[in-house]
């Protein structure tokens, strides 16, 4: 039996079977004849959504290129193709995608699966840029579903978590290519919140990142400009200065406010400009574990001061900055923007640290403020609060066991999650 770990390492799985179809007939007979199927692209959940101890698939291999249509305002995508090559592809084809996180290393259908998104107040997350799907179902056949063909399936398709069934093909609109102008300001955090709401209408995106026992924060905007070519550089979060602080912060616990506040005080700004696809990512060699909240956007900033509160009040020995962003409402069914724009928390922890006691605590202030989590991030989220947060669950549902009765696609993080999916399994209440 083979071990699979996911990025952070805290995730481990003992597959059946590993398997890297090729060819769509490969892929369809390995669906069909697996009991228990999960599809892993770069491992970077940090919830137990690949594990499985039936048969594990990785699409990194399969057949296809990247099509782009007569137009140019859409493409079909091979679900498995990392996000940093269709980037750079799409850029030679002079277009690009609205909008990115700043991690690049997933798969594009995993990104979509979760919900996954940047920031900026008038742009989605990836899954508001899909257009279509082809998928293969549990039995291995394969159906097309758009908002013409099975519209249900498209909707309940574009946050899945992997549950419906595999994709192999993704149709995603874009934009013609388009760079950007990255601003980094060290500021007061207070000088930061009291700008706030001018600065989300100003810029096409901003966020920030603050150390919890420091006062000064990092600003980061990006706006669109018409030439740059600058190539990344190291920033202040990838160096190898705050892999040791991390080590000693573990080490020695108690300095970690001395040391977060001298990193603070360590803080530079920065301008370049790049092709988009170039300025979204940020390199994450220093592994970590990490949570997000996506909180209504009017509470998002009482949240932040009460995390924090949190961290301080308790002493957690939190050694990575809590990030700040913004993302548009959207109507998927299981986004977490379902229905309402969202600030963006993201609590991340050293992986070698621990982490579960921290997290549990701003979990609980994320919740208090109405809070939904980032599905592939940390989360205690039982059934009954899905349907509680999620007005479309059930709806979901009802999809979920129409296209795959036997649960084929579901593994046991993911039954309980989805227990009111589940034929026979008892239904809670909605609250």
């Amino acid at each position: 039996m083979t071990t699979w770990r996911n990025w952070s390492g805290s995730v481990v799985a003992r597959p059946s079977a590993i398997a890297h179809p090729r060819t769509i007939k490969d892929l369809q007979t390995l669906v069909r004849e697996a009991p228990k199927v999960r599809v892993a692209g770069s491992g970077h959940s940090f919830m137990p959504l690949c594990a499985t101890d039936g048969l594990l698939l990785g699409l990194e291999h399969m057949e296809g290129e990247v099509e782009v249509s007569p137009d140019y305002d859409y493409v079909w995508v091979p679900a498995g193709m990392p996000i940093h090559r269709l980037t750079e592809f799409l850029w030679e084809q002079g277009l690009s995608l609205a909008n990115q996180g700043d991690v690049d290393r997933q798969a594009i259908a995993g990104a979509l699966a979760t919900g996954t998104h940047g920031t900026g107040r008038a742009l989605g997350s990836l899954s508001t840029q899909a257009r279509g799907f082809d998928l293969v179902l549990a039995d291995g056949s394969i159906v097309r579903c758009d908002p013409d063909n099975d519209p249900d399936l498209f909707e309940a398709q574009r946050v899945s978590l992997g549950a419906l069934g595999v994709v192999w093909r993704i149709k995603l609109a874009v934009l013609p290519g388009y760079r950007l102008r990255e601003t980094l300001q060290p500021m007061r955090l207070e000088e930061i919140l009291e700008a706030w709401p001018d600065l989300v209408h100003r810029h096409r995106h901003v966020e920030f990142f603050v150390f919890p026992y420091a006062r000064r924060a990092l600003l980061k905007t990006l706006d669109a400009v018409n030439e740059g070519d600058d190539r990344p550089h190291p920033s202040w979060l990838e160096t190898t200065i705050l892999e040791a602080v991390c080590d000693l912060s573990a080490g020695v616990p108690a300095l970690t406010p001395t040391l977060q506040r001298l990193l603070s005080l360590g803080l530079s700004g920065s301008v370049r400009a790049a092709p988009a696809h170039v300025i979204f990512p940020s390199e994450r060699p220093t592994r970590f574990e990490e949570m997000e909240g996506e909180i209504p956007a009017a509470d998002g900033l009482e949240a932040l001061r009460a995390a924090i509160s949190e961290v301080r009040l308790r002493r957690f020995p939190i050694s990575f900055p809590l990030e700040y962003r913004v993302v548009a409402a959207d109507d998927i069914w299981l986004s977490p923007m379902c229905g309402r724009e969202c600030a963006s928390i993201s609590f991340h922890q050293y992986a070698s640290a621990p982490w579960r006691e921290a997290f549990a605590a701003v979990e609980a202030v994320f919740r208090d403020a109405g809070g939904r989590p980032h599905w592939a991030k940390r989360h205690s989220l039982a059934s009954e609060d899905v349907l509680r947060l999620y007005p479309m669950a059930r709806r979901w549902g009802e999809v979920r066991r129409r296209v795959d009765p036997q649960g084929k696609f579901l593994n046991p993080h993911l039954r309980d999650l989805l227990a009111f999916s589940v034929e026979g399994a008892p239904t809670p209440m909605a609250a």
